[in-house]
């Protein structure tokens, strides 16, 4: 409430600095009730690393944080509302699609990308074994043929990729990430980010590769454990450094780096997996443990103060 002597505070009173936005990323994926993935890890890997998402609701999973029992997807036309009206309001620097639930939303995903062109696409494919057998063709055959050819870096586990890009594979020796690079290659897709490189000495390989070269190759210690949710934190992730700027190739190795910090970090908040914990950086400002105190009571707010986050806004 303004009074003559303390004026109403108007937007445009405000200095360029303190309006200044963070990069925005439009975001297209399903709701996730466990918090695992979906549009909610979209949301907060994205504001954990610096952008702002504008997460468009293409359906919802039924599950918890163990497995996914079904999907409901919402009207294309509802996704194509949710997009249309805050693309005419908000300038977005990258578009993210992860799972988007059947072939006509993907239709609209794929007008919507067409008209704003410029702007790049960082595509994530999920493993959809969960899914129906009749099901998962034709969305993979809709993802191929209407969203790849405007995706400039897709991203998915290697055994994922093998299945859905070279099915008719039949040499010994599994693809490797330029193979699967040359497969997206003919629909497009200049950029191929593999995950999930298994080797035998406990170490998992993630690869940024072209059909004709590898840009970026990096091992992580395998985790002896099984989460969910690290598809879409990594995807996110990279759509929203790329944002902000950052070089591919910069982008992946922050994202894989940011990656491995949340899964290291993770947490079990059911009796499922564990889920990454996207803000794993995020610490009291005295070090101390939030949680319980001395006598094993749960801590309320009266016993911390809430520090200032430093993010990269």
């Amino acid at each position: 409430m303004s009074s003559e002597n303390t004026p109403a505070l108007h937007p445009h009173d405000l200095s360029d600095e303190s309006t200044a936005a963070p990069p925005c990323v439009l975001v297209f994926n399903a709701n996730d009730p466990s918090g695992a993935g979906g549009i909610g890890a979209d949301v907060l890997a994205s504001a954990s690393v610096g952008a702002h998402a504008l997460p468009v609701v293409t359906g919802a999973y039924m599950r918890d944080t163990a497995e996914i029992f079904d999907h409901v997807s919402f009207d294309e036309e509802a996704v194509a509302e949710q997009a249309r009206c805050v693309l005419e309001d908000v300038s977005v620097q990258v578009i993210k699609v992860g799972f988007c639930g059947n072939p006509e939303n993907l239709s609209v995903i794929a007008e919507v990308a067409t008209d704003y062109a410029e702007v790049p696409v960082v595509a994530y494919m999920p493993n959809l074994s969960w899914w129906e057998d009749e099901a998962i063709d034709a969305y993979l055959d809709a993802f191929r043929e209407l969203i790849l050819p405007q995706t400039t870096l897709l991203v998915g586990n290697h055994n994922t990729l093998w299945r859905w890009l070279l099915p008719d594979w039949s040499s010994e020796k599994s693809p490797g990430p330029r193979d699967l690079a040359r497969a997206a290659a003919e629909v497009g897709v200049p950029y191929v980010l593999v995950t999930g490189i298994s080797h035998p000495d406990q170490q998992v390989e993630n690869v940024l590769a072209t059909p004709h070269t590898v840009l970026v190759t990096e091992k992580f210690e395998r985790f002896d454990a099984v989460f969910s949710g690290a598809g879409d934190t990594l995807s996110a992730t990279l759509a929203a450094l790329l944002a902000s700027g950052t070089d591919l190739e910069a982008a992946t190795r922050e994202g894989l780096a940011f990656l491995d910090q949340c899964l290291n970090s993770g947490y079990r908040p059911g009796m499922g997996h564990i889920l990454p914990d996207r803000l794993f950086w995020a610490e009291l400002e005295d070090g101390t443990e939030s949680t319980t105190d001395g006598d094993d009571r749960m801590a309320t707010a009266e016993d911390f103060s809430l520090p200032r986050h430093e993010t990269k806004h």
